[in-house]
């Protein structure tokens, strides 16, 4: 499932299909679609780290920059970490995500390799080697930050259509599932509120240049 912001900053359903959550090549073909629907490179996605979807990506919108989902990403990590560990290292993700500027925010990260990462490497790794992908929103305006360190705004709308099948014990085929979740979200869609800072969207989407969330430069007018 894939949710876009407009440029007046309404949320819109742009896309739903069944597929492998990991195949590049389920996600390359609901990307090649909403291309044919002639929609643009998106300035960023987020996502819950599925290599299928950057993959993808990198084929059919490859100037969309990259942001990795941070409560998918906390999970991971605290599931490579022994529950003594958890506890601290969520606090100390927090601290990195929340911080008040990518400088801040890097000099979290390095403090928390050096924690956890002489007994805990992997669970680092995790943190260290995705740190571009997962500190890109500090290039975007500060008032929308809270939506774009998670994939929460999807996480929550599905949990709808979980609950729906649930009640309904299924489906009863892929075909009335999708149509089934389809019309759930195209219902919930009605009620999504517009991104905080919504007069920033335009603003982004034209090419402005932030810096830490504040706008450092503006898109260029073109001479009359």
């Amino acid at each position: 499932m894939l949710i876009g912001v407009r440029v007046d900053g309404s949320k819109e359903l742009i896309a739903i299909d069944e597929g492998l959550r990991e195949s590049s090549e389920s996600w390359a073909d609901v990307l090649r679609d909403c291309r044919r629907r002639r929609m643009r490179d998106p300035e960023l996605v987020v996502g819950d780290g599925a290599m299928g979807l950057w993959r993808a990506l990198a084929e059919v919108f490859s100037t969309a920059r990259h942001q990795g989902c941070w409560v998918h990403k906390a999970r991971n990590v605290t599931n490579a970490l022994p529950k003594s560990a958890q506890s601290g290292a969520t606090r100390a993700m927090q601290e990195i995500y929340n911080a008040e500027d990518r400088a801040h925010a890097e000099k979290a990260i390095e403090a928390f390799a050096k924690t956890y990462g002489a007994k805990w490497p992997k669970a680092v790794a995790k943190i260290v080697d995705d740190a571009e992908e997962l500190l890109a929103f500090y290039d975007f305006p500060a008032e929308h930050w809270v939506r774009l360190r998670t994939t929460s705004p999807i996480e929550s709308t599905f949990s709808t259509v979980r609950l729906r099948t649930r009640v309904t014990r299924g489906a009863g085929s892929p075909v009335a599932a999708l149509a089934m979740a389809f019309k759930l979200i195209e219902s919930a869609q009605e009620r999504w509120r517009a991104v905080t800072g919504a007069h920033l969207v335009a603003l982004v989407r034209a090419g402005a240049r932030f810096d830490n969330g504040v706008l450092v430069k503006r898109p260029e007018t073109p001479a009359a």
